[in-house]
């Protein structure tokens, strides 16, 4: 792991040590939570990319104390956030290294929705695997860096009904069972990345083996919870209408 990323990691764990110690809800997700979480399996596609900048996932109504907090630890706020404060979010910076941080508030609203409200509570100092997993499995076009990522994540972790280091798979049905849209495109992807396994060689069967099993126990859960009205009657429509939202990226 390079300098950097050393140094981002414990900026953003201090970040929430001294938030909670203020009784704030703040959690990281993307890249770094990735590398706190796939500490043993990491290394398994080839070289880690470099971390570039820090997101968390906070609660609105903590929003100001949590600005307070996070201009007391020697952070900017970005001009260019103030746009951004009608999409849920806030960004910050850092003078001395460069580093960008976002902060999502309830909800990652990205191609689908990931509501956040009662579920910073379940894991520390990231947001749980679950929904770790929907970050990524939500991203309607994977890149090669998203399927590398939803790969390792499946390998260090197992399938199941908690949230303790598991991938609770129950909660992760029960959320796509009520909206089509957002089942359509995670189902969809787990079923690419699965079919694009074999073209990993650094892979050995075995990796390739638990992965594919992890993915096919997921799918199965998923399709054998009961789903909604609204979802069945979304279904009927189909991909004929739009199911997800177009993101812009907004520039840090």
């Amino acid at each position: 792991m390079s300098e950097i990323d050393n140094i981002i990691i414990n900026d953003a764990l201090k970040l929430i040590e001294t938030a909670n110690e203020k009784g704030l809800f703040l959690r990281v997700l993307g890249a770094v939570a990735f590398r706190i979480h796939c500490t043993k399996f990491g290394h398994l596609l080839g070289k880690l990319r470099a971390i570039t900048d820090m997101d968390f996932m906070a609660y609105n109504k903590q929003m100001n104390q949590i600005e307070k907090h996070i201009l007391g630890r020697g952070y900017e706020m970005r001009t260019t956030s103030i746009a951004a404060v009608a999409a849920r979010r806030r960004i910050f910076y850092d003078r001395n290294n460069g580093i960008s941080i976002d902060i999502f508030l309830d909800k990652l609203e990205m191609c689908h929705d990931i509501d956040f409200r009662g579920r910073l509570e379940v894991d520390y100092p990231t947001i749980p695997l679950a929904e770790l997993l929907l970050e990524k499995l939500q991203i309607v076009q994977l890149n090669e860096k998203d399927v590398k990522d939803v790969i390792i994540l499946l390998r260090e972790h197992e399938i199941g009904e908690t949230d303790k280091e598991t991938i609770n798979a129950k909660y992760i049905a029960r959320l796509l069972s009520n909206d089509w849209g957002f089942y359509y495109t995670a189902t969809t992807n787990l079923k690419n990345i699965r079919s694009l396994l074999k073209e990993y060689s650094t892979l050995v069967e075995a990796d390739k083996g638990f992965i594919e099993n992890k993915i096919d126990s997921l799918l199965d859960i998923i399709e054998k919870e009961p789903k909604s009205f609204g979802w069945k009657m979304r279904a009927k429509i189909g991909t004929k209408k739009a199911w997800y939202r177009k993101v812009e990226e907004i520039q840090h």
